[in-house]
């Protein structure tokens, strides 16, 4: 897949993946536009997400995703944890990616943590290494995409379309998704304070957010301002 195609195809993922405010849904004519530049395999599940935002009510749509994203254990657009849960060691795993945003010149914005999937999208539009951060973090696209489907929530097109633009996994990855399934993460609940967490929460909502808005954008300034 050409460079150029793929960070569109991040792009159009990344807008999918996030809470459809007013401003995201305004932007669906031209992000069902772009989707003629990807190829098949790739449009197509992303074209499902956008007819599905097209045909339904706003209330609906920030309803169900709320539902689903925050209030779903194993729904979460938070890649780390999948392999880390609420322990020590997605601490030293969110230093990982924060560190890659900065390596590229880019910071998040909205006091997101550095692995949101729709922000390492985002830095994965612009970037090599936000795909270098998908593929180390593709047991959890893999287990994300599944729950997903067990669900039967539109979103699990949005991440079929990510592993599409992804090498083939590997034996290992495989391996680990089917071992995570069956244990689920590792909980421990400390280590993230320093990581924008601002308040304990319950160990069956680790992705929920005090107040459900948008979040995960990324400044493409970065510093160069």
């Amino acid at each position: 897949m050409k460079d150029e195609s793929r960070a569109v195809g991040a792009r159009a993922a990344s807008l999918l993946l996030r809470y459809p405010t007013d401003e995201v849904l305004a932007a669906l004519p031209i992000l069902s536009a772009a989707l003629a530049e990807l190829r098949a395999e790739v449009a197509r599940p992303l074209r499902v997400v956008a007819e599905h935002w097209a045909g339904a009510s706003p209330g609906a749509l920030a309803a169900s995703y709320v539902e689903l994203f925050d209030f779903r254990r194993r729904c979460c657009l938070h890649l780390t944890y999948y392999t880390c849960g609420d322990t020590r060691r997605r601490g030293e795993a969110l230093v990982g990616f924060a560190t890659e945003f900065r390596a590229a010149g880019l910071r998040l914005v909205d006091g997101e943590l550095p692995d949101y999937l729709p922000a390492v999208l985002d830095l994965s539009a612009v970037d090599d290494r936000g795909w270098r951060l998908l593929r180390e973090n593709r047991v959890g696209l893999d287990l994300l995409e599944s729950a997903l489907a067990k669900e039967d929530s539109v979103y699990q097109h949005a991440i079929k379309a990510v592993r599409v633009m992804l090498p083939a996994p590997r034996p290992g990855d495989l391996a680990a998704a089917a071992t995570l399934a069956r244990s689920g993460p590792p909980v421990e609940q400390v280590g993230l304070e320093p990581f924008g967490l601002v308040a304990s929460r319950p160990a069956n909502r680790p992705c929920e957010r005090d107040d459900p808005r948008p979040s995960g954008r990324v400044d493409t300034t970065g510093g160069r301002r």
